[in-house]
C-alpha cells in the first residue's frame, strides 16, 4: 500500500514537471504591425527575438511569426518609428490576433550650418561634389582587420582602475565579462536572414540592448578601437557588430602576443 502511494506521488510529481516543461516549448508567435494612427500594415517590419538570437520581418500585410516561447524578449522596429519591446507571455502566444501599432518617431531637428562650396542647387549632386579626404587605415601583421586610423580624443575614465588600462583593454575587459552578449553578436553575424536585416539598420538599437551600453559609450569604444567618425556615424548595423567583435578578438589575440608590432600603413582606395 505504501510504495503505491509513493508510486502515485512521484507519478503525479514527474507529470507536473513534465505538463510545465511542455508548456514553455517554443511556439510560434504571430502577429501584425500597424501604424497607431493610420492603422495602416507596415511590411518589412524587422521582428527579433532578443533571447534566441532569431529574427523575421513582416510581410506586405504588415503579418509575422517568430519562434518563442514565454520569457524571452521580441523586439520590434521601423525606419522611422519608435521600435517597441515585449516579453512574451502564455497570452501573447495563444493570440491568433495579436496586433501592435507603433509610433512615429519624433525628430529634433537641430540646426545645420553650410558653407559655401559652389553649390548648384540640386543636393543630391551637390553632396557627391564635396572633397573627402580618404581614412588612413593601419594593418598589423598577424591580424585580418585593418583599423581606421580616427583622430586622438581626450578620455575620461569612469573608475580609478579603469585608468590603469588602455583604452582598448578597457573595452576589452568589459566585453570579457559578457561572453553570452558576444556570442548572441557572432550568431548575428553568421546568420544570412540576420545579416540582411541588420545591413539595413542604422540605428545601433539591439547593440545597445546586447550590450547594456549607451550610444555615448558604444561610439566611444569605436572611437577607442580605432574607426574613423565617418565610420561609426555611417555604418550599418552589421558593420558595427562587425567592428565591435573584430575590435575584441583583435586584442585578444594581441594580448595572447601572437602578433609583430610593426605596422603597415595606406590610403583607402574609392
Amino acid at each position: 500500500m505504501i510504495r503505491n502511494i509513493i508510486f502515485v506521488l512521484v507519478f503525479a510529481v514527474s507529470f507536473t514537471g513534465f505538463s510545465q516543461e511542455k508548456e514553455n516549448l517554443p511556439t510560434k508567435l504571430k502577429g501584425k504591425v500597424l501604424d497607431v494612427k493610420t492603422r495602416f500594415p507596415l511590411k518589412s517590419a524587422h521582428i527579433l527575438n532578443l533571447t534566441t538570437v532569431m529574427g523575421t520581418t513582416t510581410n506586405r500585410y504588415g503579418r509575422f511569426e517568430i519562434t518563442a516561447k514565454k520569457g524571452d524578449e521580441i523586439y520590434i522596429s521601423y525606419i522611422g518609428y519608435e521600435s517597441v519591446k515585449l516579453i512574451v507571455t502564455n497570452d501573447l502566444l495563444q493570440n491568433e490576433d495579436l496586433e501592435i501599432a507603433i509610433h512615429d518617431r519624433i525628430v529634433q531637428i537641430e540646426t545645420v550650418e553650410v558653407k559655401t562650396h559652389k553649390l548648384i542647387g540640386v543636393l543630391a549632386v551637390d553632396a557627391k561634389g564635396v572633397p573627402e579626404s580618404p581614412p588612413t587605415r593601419v594593418h598589423i601583421n598577424g591580424l585580418p582587420q585593418t583599423y581606421e586610423t580616427g583622430t586622438p580624443r581626450p578620455r575620461n575614465y569612469n573608475s580609478a582602475l579603469a585608468a590603469v588600462f588602455s583604452p582598448i583593454d578597457f573595452w576589452y575587459q568589459k566585453l570579457g565579462k559578457k561572453p553570452r552578449e558576444l556570442k548572441k553578436l557572432n550568431q548575428l553575424r553568421k546568420d544570412d536572414k540576420l545579416r540582411d536585416i541588420m545591413k539595413s539598420k542604422f540605428d545601433r538599437e539591439v547593440m545597445l540592448q546586447y550590450l547594456d551600453m549607451s550610444r555615448k559609450e558604444l561610439n566611444q569604444m569605436l572611437n577607442d578601437c580605432n574607426y574613423s567618425r565617418r565610420f561609426i556615424k555611417k555604418a550599418s548595423d552589421l558593420q558595427i557588430v562587425d567592428a565591435v567583435l573584430n575590435c575584441y578578438e583583435n586584442q585578444k589575440i594581441i594580448n595572447k602576443g601572437k602578433v609583430k608590432k610593426e605596422t603597415e600603413h595606406y590610403k583607402e582606395e574609392g
